[in-house]
């Protein structure tokens, strides 16, 4: 099937749920996320800061650009002028320096923290004691120019449904307890972005406001060829 057919396909899917569709652009070259973007795609999921600052100028305006992957503090600047939303935010460290670069760019960026939830150790992310930490740290209270608006995490690499249903009620469970707890008037606070191509229709069934598809929208990455 054509990239085009494979968006329409997840979004009839979707049809009736409250789950979105990310469509994971990593390794893909501008082209091939213009033909999505011209299927109805808007929101992009980058793992790489320096893919997407390329790929940002050679695409529309209206596209939502999410960080999907690991991020250094010391990139931050490079998508703070334009970056919807980082998905991946693991420390308050990093969520310092997110807010000192919306301020800079006069710039209110919505993050979520990403939580460890696989039974894989090179995963990364936080418990929910490190995420409560946080956000009852003074320095969290003082942000302006962040705004929490969810959860993200990976699961396990498996075809056990009962892991991976374990895993997404664990995330779904971290959310709900942060929603309650200190973001109970929040109306931002609602996204759990959970499921990607192997696992997505089990995330929908968990709860996932955000799935997170690549392979399956645009087939098997080559990462032999640059994607810029």
């Amino acid at each position: 099937m054509s990239i085009a057919e494979n968006i329409h396909h997840f979004e009839a899917q979707l049809q009736g749920t409250n789950c979105r569709l990310v469509a994971v652009t990593k390794t893909h070259p501008v082209a091939l996320l213009q033909e999505a973007y011209n299927a109805g795609a808007r929101l992009f999921g980058e793992n790489k800061v320096q893919e997407m600052a390329a790929k940002q100028p050679e695409l529309p305006v209206d596209i939502e650009w999410h960080l999907i992957g690991h991020l250094q503090t010391n990139k931050v600047k490079y998508i703070a002028p334009f970056v919807h939303t980082i998905q991946s935010v693991d420390s308050v460290k990093l969520l310092q320096e997110i807010e000192k670069q919306g301020a800079k760019n006069g710039r209110l960026i919505n993050c979520f923290f990403q939580f460890h939830i696989a039974d894989e150790e090179t995963k990364t992310g936080l418990s929910i004691l490190e995420a409560e930490e946080i956000l009852q740290s003074e320095a969290y209270r003082a942000m302006r120019h962040v705004r929490l608006t969810g959860v993200m995490g990976i699961a396990t690499n498996t075809d056990d449904e009962a892991q991976l249903r374990r895993e997404f009620q664990e995330l779904r469970s971290y959310f709900e307890k942060l929603k309650a707890s200190y973001f109970p008037d929040s109306e931002a606070f609602r996204e759990i972005s959970m499921g990607m191509s192997a696992d997505y229709r089990l995330a929908i069934e968990e709860g996932s406001t955000l799935i997170r598809v690549g392979s399956a929208i645009f087939g098997h990455r080559n990462y032999a060829t640059s994607a810029s």
